[in-house]
Parts: C-alpha cells; sequence; structure tokens
C-alpha cells in the first residue's frame, strides 16, 4: 500500500464526483439504527465519572483509511466525536491541512496492525479501502484489529469493489481525464487467478510556473465477496447486520459491483 504519493496532491480534484454527502448520510442513519454511537446533539447524560468514560469512548468514529478526511470533516460536521486513521502519510498532510479549525486528530497507521488510544463506538472504512488488502490474512488482520478495539454492540461500516467489478468492468480498461490543472491516464490489468487489479497511474499535474509534472503510480487492489465478509466476521467475533449492494440497497447478486456492509461486534451483557 505505498501508493498514494503524487496522487494524494491532487486526489480530491479528481474524486470531486463521488458522492460522499450521500455515503455519509447513509452511515449516519445506520449508526442511529443499528449501532450505540451518539451525536453531540444526541449525547445521554452520564450518571457517574465512569459512565461518563465509557460513553466518551462509546461515542467516538474512527474513520479507517481516511485518506484527505473528506469524510472524517463531514462526520465531523454532523455532530460525530471523529478521528482519521492513514498510511500514508501525504495524505493526512493533506487532511490536516483542510482541517479548517475543526481540530480532528489523525494516526498515521496500518489498517492492519491497528493500535488505538481507546475503544471507538464505530469505525468506517470507505472508497474500497479493504481491496488494497491482497489476503484473506490482511484483511482478516483488519476485521480483528476493528473487532478489539469496538465497543461492545459497536459497528463497522464499510465499502468494497468485487471481483465481478475488476473482472467485467474496469479490467482491461484504460480511463483518461483532461483537467485545466491535472489530467490522468489510468490502465486496468485484472489478473482472474490472483483476483487481483492492477492499476496504472499516470498524472500530468501543473505547477506553478505554467509547466506539467509526470508522475506514475501503481495501485493494486483485491476483490472481495459477500461470503469472505461473512467468514471472516465470524473468525473475527464480528456478527453481520447489513450486507447488501451498495448501489441498489438490494441483495447482493452475482452482477453486483460494490458491497455495503455493517457488522456488530455482539453485548454480550
Amino acid at each position: 500500500m505505498d501508493s498514494y504519493q503524487a496522487f494524494a496532491g491532487v486526489y480530491d480534484e479528481l474524486m470531486s464526483d463521488v458522492p460522499y454527502d450521500e455515503w455519509v448520510s447513509r452511515i449516519d442513519r445506520d449508526i442511529r439504527k443499528y449501532g450505540v454511537t451518539r451525536t453531540s446533539d444526541n449525547k445521554e447524560e452520564a450518571s457517574s465519572e465512569d459512565e461518563e468514560i465509557l460513553a466518551s469512548e462509546r461515542d467516538l468514529v474512527a474513520d479507517l483509511a481516511c485518506g484527505t478526511g473528506i469524510v472524517t470533516r463531514k462526520l465531523f460536521d454532523k455532530g460525530y466525536d471523529v478521528f482519521g486513521v492513514d498510511i500514508s502519510s501525504e495524505m493526512l498532510t493533506r487532511a490536516f491541512d483542510s482541517d479548517d479549525g475543526r481540530g480532528i486528530m489523525y494516526l498515521n497507521q496500518d489498517i492492519c496492525e491497528l493500535d488505538l488510544y481507546s475503544t471507538i463506538g464505530t469505525a468506517v472504512c470507505l472508497c474500497d479501502s479493504l481491496n488494497y488488502l491482497l489476503s484473506d490474512e490482511e484483511l482478516e488482520a483488519a476485521f480483528g484489529g476493528v473487532s478489539n478495539f469496538l465497543y461492545p454492540g459497536g459497528l463497522f461500516i464499510f465499502d468494497c469493489n468485487t471481483s465481478y467489478k475488476y473482472r467485467e468492468a474496469i479490467g482491461e480498461s484504460t480511463i483518461a481525464e483532461a483537467g485545466e490543472d491535472v489530467s490522468f491516464i489510468w490502465d486496468n490489468f485484472y489478473d482472474e487467478d490472483e483476483n487481483v487489479n492492477e492499476y496504472d497511474l499516470t498524472l500530468f499535474i501543473k505547477r506553478e510556473d505554467g509547466l506539467y509534472e509526470r508522475a506514475e503510480e501503481t495501485h493494486l487492489q483485491r476483490g472481495i465477496e459477500k461470503d469472505d465478509i461473512e467468514r471472516l466476521a465470524g473468525k473475527c467475533g464480528l456478527e453481520p447486520v447489513l450486507i447488501c449492494d451498495s448501489d441498489t440497497d438490494g441483495e447482493v447478486r452475482d452482477d453486483t459491483e460494490r458491497i455495503y456492509a455493517v457488522l456488530r461486534k455482539p453485548d454480550n451483557k
């Protein structure tokens, strides 16, 4: 996952058509429906100092693989006590620079090796970030880390691309776009035997002197299926609450391109 170096500086511009508001509204809906986390306008009065400490942990949200912090900031603006986690220092620099006085904390960590400072009530991981985990072992490590830090009854909410999307919709295609400040060529190659899609990204980024600087990055992503989620969730002590087609909110089909999932850590009290 040593990517997002040159990409970090132009990430927000290239992802400007992503429906972040729609994603965050869905997360907010599902936290309120299934979870234990409360927003600033929906908190309950704690009757003791111990209950107040537990409530502060229960109401924490971790935005995993947060990138430049777009979702992190939008969750903060909805009243959530949120912090971001990302492996890329370049992306986190952009997140810090875009904070606009919110005072959000960001941690430079690998989501396969989470070491958070407290229990959390909710973890989110969006924009296909889990697809960068190229083996069951890595995905299980991420699930296990989240489970270890989740408050009882807490949620893990994420999306992921399926093998169908890489095989039928993306693989062996080239996407190119010319913009005023940045242009790109995005070549895709899908290895069906390994279930891995390779993105070869060439960026042309405008400099202050008006010339364009060329940068190249390679990104690898692996398809994740509903069965993978259910199997690894069970191994890591998480129970599925909702696993659906991200585009339709209906059941996952053979031609589903992206999955949206809500897992919960059981409250056994």
